[in-house]
């Protein structure tokens, strides 16, 4: 309390100091040292934090022997954690002559080295993925029994686009397609 005078006679001055400004700046500060430590790990969103949800949309499949064909994808993905670097995955493609149903769990470390495992019911095989994510982008490699593949997937808002080139069992297959979250 202050005490001062006036031409009135003396006068009580009362200040009070509100704590906000010392919470806002403690506030800054801390953020400004997170972010120059490189921030929270656990905070850093994975590889697959945008996929959740269903997807679909159409593309190409081109066997080695075939001509080319269309192709009709859904997918499913669930984010595991709180952090998107686990996901299950559910995709069922048909064209006319082609049908695959593959369902895998895929993780992601903290480099964004990926790996996981994978099982294709159509044809009773399964295998393991192994790769890479950059940014919006991953790049696989696919071993299974007898077959091999290299698939990139590209992900913007809610379009992925997928390419494959896969080659076992004596063909050799491309395939390309573009799949839209909610289609």
């Amino acid at each position: 309390m202050t005490v001062g005078t006036t031409n009135r006679g003396p006068r009580k001055f009362m200040r009070f100091v509100s704590p906000r400004p010392f919470y806002l700046r403690a506030t800054i500060t801390i953020g400004a040292i997170l972010l120059l430590l490189g921030g929270l790990p656990a905070l850093a969103a994975g590889p697959f934090a945008g996929f959740g949800g269903h997807w679909s949309g159409t593309g190409t499949i081109k066997p080695s022997d075939k001509p080319a064909e269309r192709i009709r994808c859904d997918a499913s993905y669930r984010v595991l954690g709180s952090t998107g670097h686990e996901v299950e995955l559910q995709l069922r493609c048909d064209s006319d002559d082609y049908k695959f149903d593959l369902s895998g769990q895929f993780r992601a470390d903290e480099g964004n080295n990926l790996s996981g495992s994978f099982t294709e019911r159509t044809r009773g095989t399964g295998g393991n993925i192994s790769g890479n994510a950059q940014g919006p982008r991953l790049q696989i490699h696919v071993d299974g029994a007898g077959f091999s593949a290299t698939m990139v997937v590209t992900t913007h808002g809610s379009s992925q686009s997928v390419s494959i080139n896969g080659s076992g069992g004596g063909q050799f297959v491309k395939a390309s397609m573009t799949l839209h979250r909610g289609g």
